[in-house]
């Protein structure tokens, strides 16, 4: 009965659902764990699992270190197979409804604080497309964008005389940036050199070599490139300048719901992180200049 259940529901995925075959796997995966489980406890029929069955499961999951991610999809598939149950009148009620995964410990972005910033942006430029990777760093730090938001500026996205940046983000929702000065000044600089490698009727900011669109991995080697190339001794990709950017600015600023709407975040507990990385940054500087911060020498 419990194969004929699971085959029924897979069978449902897949052709009414149209879930793609990975995905068809990892529920299975999921579900067979979980029967699995319930043989161990003498239950042949997964109509028969309570509420109570399934969170000693999940706390068995968690023992064992499932990430929480995981565990969000294995209580999206228990929660749809018991759905599909109901529907076929199998059984009456949902287990596994309302119950939650475990909270992982979240992990906190990682930033470059201001001096490798510094040096991150004072290396020199020869060339043309030094200078375009100059300016991508410089915005994407003056403006805090995301790598997708900074590889599909468009020209007409740019106004450099106002000194804004139209952005559309998640959701296509458009946002106004403003662009502070330095990077103003390396957009200047590569835009005057742009139209010479450009392919004629391109509109993207950011070119590659062939004149066409920058894509999103060229720009994270690029970036890699120059992090080595500056000695900063840290893996730098594009992620970790929009980081820096709201740390800096909530240290300097304290104003949560101002960096909220730079970043372009739908809700306030996502830009939240950064005051937890704000509290560290404070409590480095309390640890190294309070006098008794620290234990006395014996």
């Amino acid at each position: 009965m419990v194969e004929q259940s699971l085959k029924e529901y897979l069978d449902y995925l897949r052709t009414i659902k149209h879930y793609s075959s990975a995905t068809l796997a990892s529920y299975q995966r999921d579900l067979q764990g979980f029967i699995d489980y319930l043989a161990e406890q003498d239950i042949t029929d997964t109509t028969r699992a309570t509420i109570h069955d399934i969170r000693a499961y999940i706390a068995s999951c968690h023992r064992k270190g499932l990430a929480e991610s995981s565990m969000q999809r294995l209580l999206s598939s228990l929660r749809g197979f018991y759905k599909h149950l109901i529907k076929n009148n199998q059984i009456t009620s949902n287990p596994a409804a309302d119950i939650r995964a475990p909270k992982g410990a979240k992990k906190l972005p990682k930033v470059l604080d201001v001096d490798q910033v510094d040096r991150l942006l004072s290396g020199t430029q020869s060339s043309p497309l030094e200078m375009r990777d100059h300016a991508m760093m410089e915005l994407m730090y003056s403006s805090g964008l995301r790598l997708s938001e900074l590889v599909n500026l468009d020209l007409i996205d740019i106004d450099l005389h106002a000194g804004q940046v139209k952005v559309t983000g998640k959701g296509n929702k458009t946002r106004y940036l403003p662009i502070g000065q330095q990077a103003r000044e390396a957009l200047d600089s590569w835009l005057s050199l742009r139209d010479s490698i450009a392919i004629e009727g391109e509109q993207a900011v950011f070119v590659n070599h062939r004149g066409s669109r920058l894509s999103q991995r060229a720009v994270q080697k690029r970036m890699r490139e120059q992090a080595q190339k500056t000695a900063l001794g840290v893996h730098v990709h594009p992620h970790m300048l929009r980081h820096s950017f709201a740390s800096h600015l909530l240290e300097s600023s304290g104003d949560l719901r101002s960096v909220q709407e730079l970043l372009g975040h739908a809700n306030i507990s996502t830009t939240q992180v950064y005051t937890q990385l704000d509290f560290q940054h404070l409590a480095k500087v309390y640890d190294q200049a309070h006098p008794r911060a620290r234990k006395k020498a014996t």
